[in-house]
């Protein structure tokens, strides 16, 4: 990944912070020199070696499981909001008009051996913990034993556990750092007054680094 210096995070809890928000995450893994791309909701888990680990699981019909390897490395993307940028909103485009459109974005990409668990507790406890975080937002949140115990038996027959112990993380919060504060303000209060939720989020992480001077 290109990845300038002003737009480098070196933050691990910003990184964190953003698979949590952010949890399907694209795992790309290589096999006999051909690229797949598989879209898995991941959760970060700090027990799992000196980085901490990824868990999540697919469907057995999915090769990714298959692909899974102590020797072979992964990457998985996880993607934080992102945004088109117009020049317009650039105060100094009134003053010189050498701006240009840009799109700002933050990810995180994440390293590690894909490793494949087919043991029913292992899936039993990784299951509980996704399906606890997923449905924390519910007004009535769906737990595992409001389904049959057989039933839950069965469908864990049909699925696959992955674990990608972290070896490293590398975060990019492209987020017009390289404007001037006239220009990054302008930028926020453009996607404000744009309004999508994607956008305001946007606005608020410029804000946020704006604030912080960086995530270094």
């Amino acid at each position: 990944m290109y990845l300038p210096e002003h737009f480098e995070v070196t933050d691990s809890a910003a990184m964190r912070g953003l698979i949590a928000a952010q949890p399907l995450g694209t795992v790309i893994t290589l096999d006999d020199g051909a690229i797949h791309a598989d879209h898995i909701p991941m959760l970060w888990d700090a027990a799992g070696g000196e980085h901490g680990r990824l868990i999540g699981h697919v469907a057995r019909a999915n090769g990714a499981w298959q692909r899974a390897g102590a020797k072979a490395e992964s990457l998985t993307v996880f993607q934080g909001p992102s945004a088109y940028i117009s020049p317009t909103w650039y105060p100094s485009k009134q003053l010189t008009h050498m701006v240009v459109p840009t799109y700002n974005y933050a990810v995180v990409h994440v390293y590690g051996p894909l490793l494949a668990h087919d043991d029913p507790k292992w899936l039993m406890g990784v299951v509980g913990r996704l399906t606890k975080r997923m449905e924390s937002t519910q007004m009535q949140p769906w737990k595992m034993a409001d389904a049959p115990a057989h039933y839950i038996d069965v469908m864990l027959t049909k699925i696959v556990g992955i674990e990608i112990p972290v070896s490293r993380m590398i975060g990019k919060w492209k987020v017009s750092q390289n404007r001037d504060e006239a220009d990054r303000s302008g930028a926020a209060n453009g996607l404000r007054d744009c309004g999508r939720p994607n956008q305001l989020a946007m606005a608020e992480l410029i804000a946020e680094v704006a604030r912080s001077g960086s995530l270094g």
